[in-house]
């Protein structure tokens, strides 16, 4: 048998191949320090790729989603401007958080959660104001993780038609000027000829007012050979509306004169101003006369007056009543009350604990400088639960001031002009003449009178405007009635008209 031979193979040692083993660790190192970290990055944050653009006083919605599509609702949503602390809302723990919010945002934002589930969160501006044009952030915190989308809300005013104007000779011709006012953002103003040909203006000027919108100001020479139609355009780049004026052509600032033209232009100035001057004389007197009238009905109103209290069984959760039962104001928390049926839910009102079913009756209510109150009379048989539709024909005769507008709860409603802003709202009711007659105390004017045929026991009717509406929290207050002066006579329709109120 041959005899076997082993052979020891002994592995030889080469400096390339240690640095490439070397190099394939630290590789390894890297990708699995990397894995906890790709882990983490759950979602992102997307937004619109295009500014939001809304008209000034409307709603504007900013969108924001996850992606990938995962639910929210444990999530915290920040949304806010400037800086991460300047928040517009912010959504933790499931609910709103309103503590931290900007004081000009409170009261004015929605976050939609319909669809939070499917990562979708979007944030509703109301009443949207000229301060909140510019750029906002929305951010997705889960955990440790979060990520972030910016977008940019853009606020449009169209403002006034232009107004063009003759203003100075210049260069052997004359200077014209162009004027337009209240635009937002900065507008595009433009002079072009008959043919849409744009034209060099003279000069240009755009500035801020100090209610924070624009005023363009151009102007543009014209010579007697300018013998074409003119043009003026201001337009809004980001709402895409324009507005333009039109002057005939350039030789009518260039006329020849005649004596006869200057004669009858004379005769005409002076019929321009006495005529209106006359008019003038007359309405001025006519006024002053229905004034007198008014106060005189005023006065003799007062004569009915009755004490007026409310009624805390009909009052919304969230009224605050004082406790002699003549102020009422808006809480801003919902109380724990009795769900009875008398109780308004959700309309912020309340009625007044007499029952009025025959007779004159007056009461008067002072609503300060509050921004929105409705004041009036109702039926007691009026809906209480879901929404209500203020007018006669729902057994309410009201007037209100809502969004800085006076008007009487008509279907539809009827625009009151008011020459002085009530302090004090007196309110009258006549029920056998059918009336509820409205006066401004504070200057001792007629507002408004409904008229209608009354059945049924009525009851006074009070709404002092939600906080969240615009308004401020200061209550509707039922004032006492001054004693009125001696000498004020009534004629009576009817003794059993001197009834008041009955008690409930």
């Amino acid at each position: 048998m041959a005899p076997v031979t082993m052979t020891e193979t002994v592995p030889s040692f080469s400096p390339g191949s240690a640095v490439s083993s070397a190099l394939r660790g630290y590789l390894a190192l890297c990708l699995a320090l990397q894995v906890p970290r790709l882990d983490s990055a759950q979602f992102t944050v997307a937004g619109p790729d295009h500014p939001i653009v809304v008209s000034l006083g409307g709603e504007a919605v900013l969108p924001c989603h996850l992606s990938p599509r995962v639910s929210a609702e444990t999530m915290e949503v920040r949304w806010f401007r400037f800086k991460f602390s300047a928040i517009v809302h912010r959504y933790k723990d499931g609910r709103d958080q309103r503590d931290e919010q900007m004081p000009g945002y409170q009261g004015r934002t929605e976050l939609l959660k319909d669809n939070i589930t499917r990562g979708s969160v979007s944030l509703r501006i109301h009443n949207v104001q000229l301060s909140d044009h510019g750029k906002y952030t929305c951010l997705f915190q889960s955990g440790d993780s979060y990520e972030e989308a910016k977008l940019e809300l853009q606020v449009g005013v169209s403002g006034s038609d232009p107004h063009i104007s003759v203003e100075d000779h210049q260069d052997g011709g004359i200077r014209i000027t162009c004027q337009s006012a209240g635009w937002h953002p900065e507008p595009e103003a433009q002079w072009r000829d008959a043919h849409g040909q744009l034209l060099p203006s003279a000069s240009e000027k755009i500035f801020k007012n100090n209610n924070g919108l624009f005023q363009s100001q151009i102007s543009l020479v014209v010579t007697k050979d300018s013998n074409q139609n003119l043009s003026c355009s201001v337009r809004n780049l980001i709402l895409n509306e324009k507005k333009i004026s039109t002057i005939s052509k350039a030789e009518q600032f260039f006329p020849r004169v005649s004596p006869w033209l200057v004669a009858l232009t004379v005769i005409l100035a002076l019929l321009a101003v006495l005529i209106p001057l006359a008019s003038y004389c007359v309405w001025q007197q006519r006024r002053t006369k229905d004034k007198l009238q008014a106060e005189l009905r005023w006065r003799c109103a007062q004569l009915y007056a009755v004490d007026v209290t409310l009624d805390p069984d009909t009052a919304n959760p969230q009224l605050v009543l004082s406790e002699d039962r003549k102020r009422v104001s808006d809480g801003g928390t919902r109380q724990d009350l009795p769900d009875n049926p008398e109780r308004f839910d959700p309309w912020l009102c309340v009625l007044g604990a007499e029952r009025l079913t025959g007779g004159r009756c007056y009461w008067e209510v002072e609503v300060g400088d509050k921004t929105r109150w409705e004041l009036g009379v109702c039926r007691e048989s009026v809906r209480r639960k879901g929404d209500v539709t203020l007018s006669p024909g729902n057994g309410y005769w009201a007037v209100c001031l809502c969004y800085r507008e006076y008007s009487a709860r008509t279907d539809p409603t009827t625009p009151l002009p008011v020459s002085a802003r009530p302090g004090r709202v007196g309110i009258f009711l006549d029920y056998e003449a059918g009336e509820v007659s409205f006066y401004n105390v504070t200057d001792r004017s007629h507002l408004f009178t409904f008229t209608d045929t009354f059945s049924g026991p009525l009851r006074p009717y009070f709404c002092p405007g939600h906080r969240y509406w615009g308004t401020n929290a200061a209550p509707l207050t039922i004032c006492p009635v001054p004693a009125q002066p001696q000498g004020i006579s009534v004629p009576d329709r009817d003794p059993a008209a001197q009834t008041g109120p009955s008690q409930r």
